[in-house]
């Protein structure tokens, strides 16, 4: 295992790109490492490679191509230590105006609802973390020991970024021609030994969420399959979640026809998903760049895995970029929204040990 780190560690000390990461519910760690800094792109998917796609596809996906990477695989164990959940006291850089800005947009969002300029619409912030010191194998390694159910990875590009993350939410797998996806929305705080009570505003956002999927894959999938939702917990908090199954009907469906069909979801986007994106982009005042895109495998070994990222930061300059946000409907109070952002927040910055 250390023998596989020290490869993951040389090849960042390297500038090189690379890619490391475990599959959510498995023990196995992946690493990708591309042999030169070459910055390879896609926008039809159809390569063979690791692709780590932005918010917005109008901006380019890049893409670790499998003819010109090395992988290596090991097997991690989790210690199964029990860490407490303590946050250190970090210096979180223009925090009141921070809040007074998200409570702004969120209100903003709100009144748009309730004018029918859509239905629901995710409003995100990013928050500042000024680091001590680098530490990017003891985070990638602490991620994975907190984040066992999740798809835990660190990327890097020396173009492109250096980012880390946990995200709960598969956005679609397909293997042969079984087709599996997830309908992931409402957050609740988790509560040791409490059982979860989720209120209606929750409900119907996940049901959302969930409609606007299998509207989308009727006429690609045969034999739907949607289960009932369920409570699960990603690290600091708790959402709910539909699975949704099917068979591909046409076995000539290209990958960017679900990609397209999918991405952005209303669990990371809103409802209708032209409209809430506008406003996104016009409002939020910020660039999302890859947080609330995708990553995963793509067309490897006749499978691709997919993954929205969810609960993730860049790193740079001594500092950690933590992407945050909620789903706005008009039951939203903004209080509450805000509320949420911080605790979800925790999945990142408890990990900054």
């Amino acid at each position: 295992m250390q023998q596989f780190f020290n490869s993951v560690q040389n090849h960042f000390n390297s500038r090189l790109p690379f890619v490391v990461y475990r599959k959510p519910g498995e023990n196995t760690l992946h690493a990708i490492f591309q042999k030169d800094d070459l910055l390879h792109t896609t926008t039809d998917f159809s390569e063979s490679g690791f692709v780590f796609a932005p918010f917005d596809l109008k901006n380019p996906s890049v893409l670790f191509l499998a003819d010109f990477c090395e992988n290596k695989s090991a097997i991690y164990q989790n210690t199964d230590q029990n860490q407490d959940n303590h946050l250190s006291a970090y210096n979180i850089e223009n925090e009141t105006l921070s809040k007074k800005n998200h409570l702004q947009l969120v209100q903003k969002g709100i009144t748009a609802i309730k004018q029918n300029h859509f239905k629901k619409v995710v409003l995100s912030r990013k928050e500042e973390v000024k680091l001590a010191t680098n530490n990017e194998m003891e985070w990638f390694q602490n991620l994975l020991e907190k984040h066992p159910s999740a798809m835990v990875y660190w990327w890097f590009h020396p173009k492109a970024g250096c980012w880390m993350g946990a995200t709960p939410e598969t956005l679609f797998h397909i293997k042969n021609s079984q087709f599996y996806t997830m309908a992931l929305a409402g957050t609740q705080k988790f509560e040791e030994n409490t059982p979860p009570v989720w209120q209606e505003k929750e409900r119907q956002e996940q049901q959302f969420v969930t409609d606007y999927i299998v509207s989308n894959l009727q006429t690609k999938l045969t034999h739907l399959s949607i289960s009932e939702p369920e409570t699960v917990r990603a690290g600091s908090v708790i959402h709910l979640k539909t699975e949704i199954r099917g068979k591909v009907e046409n076995t000539h469906s290209g990958i960017k026809e679900f990609i397209q069909a999918l991405h952005p979801t209303p669990a990371v986007c809103g409802l209708p998903k032209e409209a809430s994106k506008q406003f996104i982009l016009e409002n939020e005042n910020y660039h999302r760049e890859f947080y609330t895109g995708f990553l995963g495998e793509l067309n490897i070994k006749e499978s691709t895995s997919l993954f929205v990222n969810l609960r993730c930061m860049k790193l740079q300059n001594q500092k950690a970029s933590v992407y945050i946000g909620g789903g706005i409907t008009k039951d939203s109070v903004a209080g509450n929204e805000w509320a949420e952002t911080v605790y979800k927040s925790h999945n990142m910055k408890e990990i900054l040990s």
